[in-house]
Order: structure tokens, then sequence, then C-alpha cells
């Protein structure tokens, strides 16, 4: 038997071959694959590309200027990666996964990795920049006015806003008549054609570039004047008053031959220690101006074992491993009794009760605990004028404890009360009704069958929340603020969590240290990791029971 002849009216196609259609041409696998390109999408993709090129051209620039090729490459090779990719008809997942894969990098992993790698340094107040920063900070800070020194007619300057700009000095030599413009960042001369310079008070008042301030102007933002330092050589300019300037004579002087810094004055010497990064003098005592330095292990080491850090810490510890199971325990019992209150055949309105019971979860947190705090308060507040007593709730650490538990009650029983209220209506009603038909009480039903299956799907819901309360600086900082706190310790609070004891270690009126709030912040994360990793073994074991 001969083989039947395919053709365009043949029954029989070669296998895996798309049959060519009447009066249609035959299409290439390409054009089969991948739909055509609108116009509209053509017009988005070339936008969104040359926003793509616009940001790498911009980041480039100062990238170049800092020197960082690693950086440099990084960007190159990603913005090449990314034209490749949207340029090209293939790899159509990875055009989807790839946007949520940089804004997962850029806004979770590189914070992560940048404060890991804070923790090992002592970076903080006194020690933000470079050890040249430290010297002419120190050199530049103790420039005083000596006989002869140069005098300059002062005119207060910004660049931009008048309010918010950064400030610069326009200097006018009387002598010279040279004008210069001078910054943190040193001092230069200004072409005359650029500027305007009164010829009755020789200040200058107008310059290319610039904003000149009048006097009212310059007067509200007299402390940044006074604090503006303008580094020469040997020297320094400074204000004095908002009209006049002098260069005057560093009485601290760097010396590279020793590797320290002395005073002319007093002849005290400050040598430079590279372990703590700053210049420290033979009776200990350190100048403010350091920089920043690895410190390897110390930040660890000081969480662990020194008393004025250690103690603090692990009182907070405690604490917050109270306020979080608390927070979450209390909760959801009280929203799970509601939720079977309500869950009961016999029980009548439970829809206007369930609207009435999810009143907190519904009102800004934020607001709550502001008008709580007040509620609390010991001479108007409502608690202690409904239930006639005198109790200076915030003022004891108990009692600001206690309050603070009492808010989170309030505020989060409607959420356990939400959840408990799903699930209980996923049990099916032959489980509880088969217990009471062997005899069994409604406890014995509720605790043999009920509440194991309640837990098995409630249970990540109540490690989220426990990882929630946790951190839960809100709850604090709007209620008790961390206080109250001891006379000799203002750091640390009776109410503070780790997380606002964190917070003011990195911006504390005491000085900010962010290297060690670093440290305590790594040490939250491994503690809220191993938690939530045991509960969830866990939960993986008791879902398997009733499986």
């Amino acid at each position: 038997m001969s083989a039947p002849l395919s053709g365009p009216g043949s029954a029989t196609q070669t296998p895996g071959r798309e049959p060519a259609r009447p009066g249609l041409p035959r299409t290439s696998r390409t054009a089969r694959n991948h739909a055509p390109i609108t116009a509209t999408g053509l017009v988005v993709k070339v936008v969104l590309l040359g926003l793509v090129a616009g940001i790498a051209i911009w980041a480039a620039f100062p990238l170049i200027e800092a020197e960082h090729w690693i950086g440099l490459g990084v960007l190159a090779v990603t913005t090449a990666g990314l034209f490749y990719l949207y340029l090209s008809r293939r790899h159509i997942p990875a055009k989807y996964l790839v946007p949520g894969t940089l804004f997962l990098i850029a806004f979770q992993v590189f914070p992560v990795l940048y404060t890991a790698s804070t923790a090992f340094t002592n970076f903080g107040d006194g020690h933000r920049g470079s050890k040249d920063d430290a010297i002419v900070a120190i050199q530049t800070s103790s420039v005083k006015q000596v006989p002869g020194s140069t005098e300059y007619n002062l005119s207060i300057a910004t660049k931009g806003d008048p309010a918010t700009g950064s400030l610069v000095f326009l200097l006018s030599d009387p002598k010279t008549k040279e004008v210069f413009v001078g910054d943190a960042g040193g001092l230069r001369k200004l072409d005359a054609a650029d500027v305007t310079v009164s010829s009755l008070s020789g200040k200058v008042t107008a310059a290319d570039g610039y904003t000149v301030l009048n006097i009212g102007q310059a007067s509200g933002r007299s402390d940044a004047v006074t604090a503006l330092i303008v580094p020469t050589d040997g020297g320094a300019i400074r204000s004095n008053g908002l009209t006049r300037a002098y260069e005057g004579k560093a009485a601290r002087a760097y010396d590279a031959g020793c590797d320290c810094v002395k005073d002319s004055e007093t002849g005290k010497t400050w040598s430079a220690d590279e372990k703590v990064g700053s210049f420290v003098a033979a009776d200990g005592e350190r100048l403010t101006q350091g920089w920043k330095v690895d410190v390897g292990l110390k930040n660890f080491s000081a969480v662990l074992t020194d008393p004025n850090i250690s103690k603090p810490f692990f009182g907070t510890l405690a604490w917050n491993f109270a306020f979080a199971v608390g927070s979450t325990g209390f909760t959801f019992l009280l929203g799970m009794a509601i939720a079977l209150a309500l869950h009961s055949p016999r029980m009548k309105g439970t829809n206007f009760y369930r609207v009435l019971l999810i009143l907190p979860y519904a009102m800004p947190s934020f607001a709550m605990l502001l008008v709580w705090r007040d509620m609390f308060n010991t001479d108007f507040g409502l608690v202690n004028n409904l239930f006639g007593l005198d109790v200076d709730w915030f003022g004891g650490s108990w009692s600001a404890r206690i309050a603070v538990l009492l808010v989170q009650l309030w505020l989060g029983y409607p959420y356990m009360f939400l959840v408990a209220t799903g699930a209980l209506q996923a049990i099916p009603r032959e489980l509880t009704e088969a217990t009471s038909v062997d005899g069994a009480t409604p406890w014995q039903s509720f605790r043999a069958v009920t509440l194991p299956l309640l837990l098995v799907a409630l249970s990540p819901l109540l490690i989220a929340s426990f990882a929630y309360n946790f951190n839960n600086v809100n709850a604090i900082l709007f209620t008790t603020e961390g206080g109250p706190f001891a006379p000799d310790n203002p750091r640390n609070g009776a109410t503070d969590l780790l997380i606002t004891y964190t917070y003011r270690l990195a911006f504390g009126a005491q000085g900010a240290e962010f290297g060690l709030a670093a440290t305590v912040s790594i040490f939250i994360f491994a503690i809220v990791a191993t938690v939530s990793a045991i509960s969830f073994r866990r939960t993986r074991k008791q879902e398997e029971v009733y499986s």
C-alpha cells in the first residue's frame, strides 16, 4: 500500500506542524509565539528604558567622582542587562520577575546588608566621616582671632531657598577688593563680573547662583551661621556677627610626623588611635571629633558584657517578650471568646454585635493610642474619673506596663475576633455534634476538637502577630514614650521595647550611636527569626496530627 499524499485537501498532516489555512500565509514560529507590540506598548517601553538610562547616567557621576569603580561596574552591568532583557523577544518570565527582584534588593536586601555592616563599625556622632574630615573639623573648631587677622565684609547667602538652602559666606576683602565664596568645603575666588558689591558698605549684594539673605533672614538662621566654618591653609574663616568675618588661626594642628594633634596654647598632644577612631591623650581624654573605623565584634561584646549596655538590654528584652506574648495572647483569648459567643446558633443579632465589636479595628491606631494616653492621665483621665481611682498610670513601672497591655488589648482583639470567626465557620458542626452524642461536655468538646482545629488555622497568624508586637514601636512611643525613666538612665525606660531602645540609641539627644543601634537591630532580627522558626516547626507538626 502506498503512503497517502499530503496536500491542501488531504486529511493527513505531518505531526507537530500546524496545517496551512486556505487563503492565509503560514506564520513563522516567532510570530505565533509572540503577540505584536502595539504603538502604545512601544511608547511605554521607550519611555521606561529612557528613564532607566537617565537614572543610570545620573547615578554614574557621583560614583565616578567618589571613584567607586565596583559600584560603577554593577550599575553598568545592571543597565546593560535591563536593556538586553526588554529589547529582546526572549526570556518572557524574566521580564515580569526582574522589576520585583530589583525592588526587593533595593528596599529589603540592601538595607539589611547595610545595617549588618554598620554593626561592625563605630559609626555615630563624632565618627561619621574619614580621618581627614576629623582633622579638618578639629583644626577649624579651634580657630581663634589673633592680632593682625584678615577681616572681611560678610554677606550670608544660600544655594536655593533662603530658609532651607545650604549656607555660604560671600566675603569681600576691604584692602584688595577681591571677592570670595566660602563653605565647609573651602574658599574660592569669584569673578568680579559675577558679583555686585555695594560702594557704601563694601558687602556683596548680589552674586550669580546665590541668594543673598537680608538681615532678618540671616538672623533666623543665626545658629547655622555661627556653626559654619570655612577652612583655609593653616586656619579658617568664621563669622563675627552677621556683617563681618575674620580669618583666624587654629590653636590645634595635626602633625603627620607623630600622627597626632597638638595644642599650641597648652602644649597638650592627642595621638591617633586607629582602633577606636579617635585622637586620645596620655590621660585618656578623647577629642570629640573622630572618624569611622571597623571595630569588629566590639559592639556585640558590649551588648552582652558591658554592664552599662547589657543590663538595660536584657531587662528590656524580658519586658519585650512579656509585651509581645501578652499582647498576642490576651487579644487572642478575648477575640476567640467573643467569636465563640457569637458563633452559637442561639445568639440573636450577631451582625449588629459584629459591626459594633470591630469598631476599634476600623479607627486609626495612632489616633486611638493618643486618645488612650489622655484617658490614662492622672488628673483628668477618664479611667481614673470613671472608676474613682487615683493611679499615676505612667508614673510607675508596672502601672505603665499594665496600661500599655490594656491599650493593646482594646486595639488588638477585633482582629483576633475576625480571624477566629472565620476559622470557626470553617469547622464542620458535625464534629462538635459527634462529641455531644458521645457524652462530652461543651468544655470537653471545645478543648478536644474546636481549640486544636482553631490553632491549626490560626497559628501562622499568631506567629505573625507576635513578630509584629515584638517590634510595635507605635504602641510605646504614642503612649508612654518608653517611660518612666530612672534618674540615672535617661536612655532606657520601663516600657521600652528593644526597637524603641534602638531608636533612642540611634537618634537620642545624648548622641547618636548608629553602630550600636545596628547591633541591637541584628539581635532583634535573630530573636524574632528564631522564635518564628521554632513556632512554624511546631505548627507543621500540629497540622500533620490533625490533617
